[in-house]
């Protein structure tokens, strides 16, 4: 993603507006009857001097002033939605000064639209289409002024202990203790979806405590209290623990576009694209980097 560009001429219509702000034409008609853009009516169709519309958009970015659509609620600099092994690390390492509250996709989905944190890391399909977030986040967050980037795709799989044996897929968990995650989570939704695809009940099967992020269900694993659980690669290889790969799934971040301007998530996008990102990727397995920012869907 860009700083926005204007166009040269002196007044933009609502048609290039929209197209700058990429907001659909009636809510620049929205924001035109509120007040809160600058516009002019004297030729009896609205328009909007350009250069009133670039201190308008700098003093947003800068948090001087409204952007269009964005919470009367500040946001607080805070990563919502799944936990991701490498976008934890990335957070740190970067210091970009975000704090986490890590409880789901679908969890992270719902404070975001209510105005928590600054972004949400997603990972959820849609049945009907086979695909990832966008169908989601387009429902829940059209009124946001929002955008949807790429991060990863990651493996998803069965976690088992060295020496175990190992289920071969989904069918193959009758018999042995499943470490569940929290409803509402992506994983859950993800793995319900599945099985119900494929004719199983996850209630049939033999189940653990639940756990509320990857690391503590595959760690759940890897101190005995269960045998498996649908966890990703890379937290799997973390532990040292064995993995039977089923899925890849897109992992999504939601962000404020505001926000996307400001110093904690430029220092982290900045830093998600060093070579020392691109190899703890590598090192860690199971995920594919390739495409990281690319804009998925705009509010």
């Amino acid at each position: 993603m860009t700083e926005l560009d204007l166009p040269d001429h002196e007044y933009l219509t609502v048609k290039e507006l929209a197209e700058l702000l990429r907001l659909k034409e009636r809510k620049i008609y929205d924001l035109a009857a509120s007040g809160a853009v600058p516009c002019s009516r004297a030729t009896g169709k609205l328009l909007f001097p350009a250069n009133e519309i670039r201190d308008w958009i700098e003093q947003a970015q800068s948090g001087g002033g409204a952007a269009p659509m964005h919470s009367s609620k500040l946001r607080t600099p805070i990563m919502l939605g799944s936990h991701d092994l490498l976008l934890d690390w990335a957070i740190r390492q970067s210091g970009c000064g975000l704090a986490t509250l890590h409880d789901g996709s679908n969890d992270g989905l719902d404070r975001f639209t209510s105005g928590e944190g600054i972004a949400a890391g997603l990972h959820i399909l849609d049945p009907s289409t086979g695909t990832w977030n966008v169908p989601a986040v387009s429902r829940a967050a059209a009124r946001q002024n929002a955008v949807l980037v790429r991060f990863a795709t990651r493996r998803r799989g069965l976690v088992v202990r060295p020496g175990e044996r190992a289920p071969k897929d989904l069918h193959d968990l009758a018999g042995v203790r499943f470490v569940p995650r929290q409803a509402g989570s992506g994983t859950d939704t993800l793995l319900r979806h599945l099985l119900e695809r494929d004719g199983l009940d996850l209630s049939a099967v033999e189940q653990a405590e639940t756990a509320r992020t990857e690391d503590d269900a595959v760690e759940a694993v890897r101190r005995g209290a269960a045998d498996t659980t649908f966890g990703l690669e890379a937290v799997a290889r973390s532990f040292g623990l064995e993995f039977v790969p089923v899925i890849e799934e897109e992992f999504a971040l939601l962000v404020d576009r505001k926000a996307w301007f400001e110093a904690p998530m430029q220092a982290l996008m900045g830093f998600c694209a060093t070579g020392a990102f691109r190899d703890r990727a590598d090192a860690y397995g199971g995920y594919d980097t390739e495409g990281l920012g690319t804009v998925l869907w705009n509010a």
